[in-house]
Parts: C-alpha cells; structure tokens; sequence
C-alpha cells in the first residue's frame, strides 16, 4: 500500500530546483524502503527510482519465458532486449518491459521467490548499475532505493540511508501487504523466507547488501511511518545546508 503525503505538505521542504541531488535508501526486505522513498521523493519535489521494481521485473522475464534461472546468458540476452525503463509521468514510476508495464506482475509470489537468485548475476547486476546511473543522468533530482544504491551505484551520494527493522517485524509487514492483495502467508512461512532472503542479499559476490560506512541507519521495529519519511527528510535539509 503506498501512502501519500497530502498536497498541503508537498511544498514545504522541496529542495531548490536548481539543485541536484541523489538520495540513497537501502535495507533489508520488509523495512518499508520502497514507501518511505516514494514519500521523502514527493515531500522533497524529487523523482523516485525504486531499483528492486528493475531485478524483479528481469526475474518475470525469464518466468513468463520459460528460461531456467541458472541459465545466465539467456536471461541477461532477454532483459537487454525489453529494455527496462520506467514511465515517470505515472506515479510511482511504472517499470516497463518492450514498452509494456509490469508493475503489477512483479509482486506476484513466484517472482518474490526467485529475485534473490536472479539479483546475483554478476552480469546482470552491471547490466542494472549502468542503467541505474543512466537514470541519474536523465534524473538528477533522485531518491533512489535498493539493495547496494549507496554502497556500489552511487557512492557519491549526498546523503545516504539504511532502514532496518526486526525480521519478525518485517515479515508481518510482507504478510499484511500480501493479505491485502489476496494471498494469505503465515508469518512463521515469511520470516523463513525473510531471513533467507536476507542471507541470500548478504553473502553474494556481487552488490551485496551492507550497510554504506557513511549512512544513517534508521530502525523502523518501533516507528511510526510518518515519523521515519520526518526523519530522512530532516536528515537530508541538514546536509543539504551544511554543503
């Protein structure tokens, strides 16, 4: 479910639009990376690059195509051939694969259960990276979230985050996300899932997950969601004053 910061409080901390900006939000599954972003993005008039939406958007590919997922060639072949970009006059931006949306595809189950393998292709992963900084070029006012956006794509960010929260935490959150969509998970089965995802993300040779040296690390167990999007947008006017 996105929430959406009303209109009367979308113009008070916009950023000055002659300035640009990259902004990095990564963490674990389940922390709520993807909203939080949405919102800091409309709070501070930036665009929003939800980077898991292009990994998970390669990982239906090879489903819908029947390509085994240890078949690497064939997967990075066809993803380069959908040229997987968003739409930015939708809101959130709508991933598209030859020109078609997949937005609501890329949250189905049997792709939740296969990113993390298809996310560890080194090619693949340098495929996305390019991609990714292409984006900035073209979006220089930028909240971007994933896995490795202040460690690997843009470690030159100006202010960086990581959002954390218990594992049991995060899989009720995954649990009532997929509830409300229809699909009913018990939350012993996600936290399973949870903590192999987590393992999986951390231990990859190739833009794994870490928490950048230089981020502010942010737990969301216990907080409220309108108080953690205060606290990034807070955090980023103070380094935005102080560059």
């Amino acid at each position: 479910m996105i929430h959406t910061t009303p209109v009367d409080e979308r113009t008070r901390d916009v950023i000055p639009q002659d300035r640009p900006i990259i902004v990095t939000i990564d963490g674990p599954a389940g922390t709520g990376k993807s909203t939080v972003a949405h919102n800091v993005a409309l709070r501070l008039g930036l665009d929003v690059l939800d980077t898991g939406a292009m990994y998970r958007a390669a990982t239906a590919i090879a489903l819908d195509h029947n390509i085994p997922l240890d078949q690497s060639d064939q997967i990075i072949r066809i993803v380069a051939d959908a040229d997987l970009h968003f739409d930015w006059n939708r809101d959130p931006p709508q991933i598209l694969a030859w020109l078609k949306p997949l937005n609501d595809r890329i949250r189905n189950e049997d792709v939740s259960g296969a990113v993390s393998g298809i996310s560890a292709i080194a090619p693949l992963r340098a495929h996305m990276v390019r991609k990714q900084r292409l984006i900035w070029q073209q979006h220089p006012r930028l909240v971007s979230e994933g896995r490795d956006q202040g460690s690997i794509v843009f470690p030159e960010a100006s202010t960086k985050f990581y959002l954390d929260a218990d594992p049991r935490v995060r899989a009720a959150r995954r649990c009532a996300q997929l509830a409300a969509a229809g699909v009913n998970i018990s939350l012993p089965e996600m936290l399973k899932r949870i903590k192999k995802r987590d393992h999986l993300d951390s231990t990859r040779a190739d833009g794994p997950l870490v928490c950048p040296k230089d981020a502010i690390v942010i737990d969301t167990t216990d907080m409220p969601f309108d108080e953690v999007v205060d606290t990034l947008v807070r955090a980023v006017h103070e380094h935005v004053a102080r560059a």
